[in-house]
This record gives C-alpha cells, structure tokens and sequence, in this order.
C-alpha cells in the first residue's frame, strides 16, 4: 500500500503503511497538519507581540476510535515555549485565537467528532523565572469554533 499525492501547488506526499521509507500515514498526517498549523499561527501572533521566544516546540497526540470510519476523537495540542520575559497570557491568547479563529485545521475537526484540548507549558527563563502551564480551550467535537470563544 503505497500512493503518491501531487497537491495542487506541485508538492509531492508518498503515503503508505512502511514508516522506515518515510510514507506517512493520512490520520497520523491530520494531527500533524493540527499541530503545524496552530504552530504556525501561534509563533507568528508571538512575533506580533514581540516576545521573545527562545525556544518553541508543539506536540500532538491523538485517539483513534476502533471503529470504522476510525476518526480521531480527541486530540491534545501542548504548546512548549520557553524565553527570556515571555509572557503566559501573551502565549494563553495565541492559543486562543489560533484555537478558534485562524486555524483552519482545527475548525474542521473541531467541526466534526473531534474533540481538540488546546495546552500551554511556559518557562521564562529571564530575571523573573517562570513554570506555568494549562488548558486554554477544548473546541469540539460538533461545535463552529467561532463560538467556543471563553
């Protein structure tokens, strides 16, 4: 089972079932694609409000249902940022309007039977030290994420 996908704009994607050859799996592809578009949308309303972000790292992980079709049904989204001043609200409401407004990953599968835990994990590293993590929304699952705004 190996297919090569030609995207509209001339990117190429091989997906498949051996993982050593570097095919990917759709659904494993789907929570990648989350994390990379909130990641996108994240950093750049970050860079907006000139923190200073050292490092800056985002994880997926995911429940499949067992049964057919086996959609995703939840899925948690953990932020990593770390930096000198970098602030936790600053980080809280990038989540936020990534969660429900920018990401277009996230409306759609937020718009079916998946439920999305948006998280954080904040460390400044500056003259005043900082640990603080959390939950900054669920989207999900059948609910428009233009009106899960808290």
């Amino acid at each position: 089972m190996r297919f090569s996908v030609l995207t509209g704009t001339g990117r190429s994607i091989v997906f498949g079932d051996d993982p050593r050859s570097g095919e990917l799996s759709p659904v494993e592809t789907i929570a990648a694609a989350l994390a990379a578009c909130s990641a996108m949308d994240v950093i750049a309303i970050l860079v907006k409000k000139r923190e200073r972000v050292g490092s800056y790292s985002v994880s997926v992980s995911a429940v499949q249902r067992s049964e057919y079709p086996q959609v995703l049904t939840r899925v948690e989204v953990v932020h990593s940022v770390s930096g000198a001043g970098v602030s936790e609200e600053a980080v809280r409401r990038a989540i936020e309007l990534s969660a429900t407004t920018y990401c277009p990953v996230s409306a759609m599968l937020s718009a079916g039977e998946t439920e999305i835990h948006h998280r954080y994990e904040v460390r400044g590293t500056g003259a005043a030290p900082l640990e603080a993590s959390g939950e900054v929304v669920v989207t999900g699952p059948y609910r428009r994420p233009d009106i899960v705004r808290e």
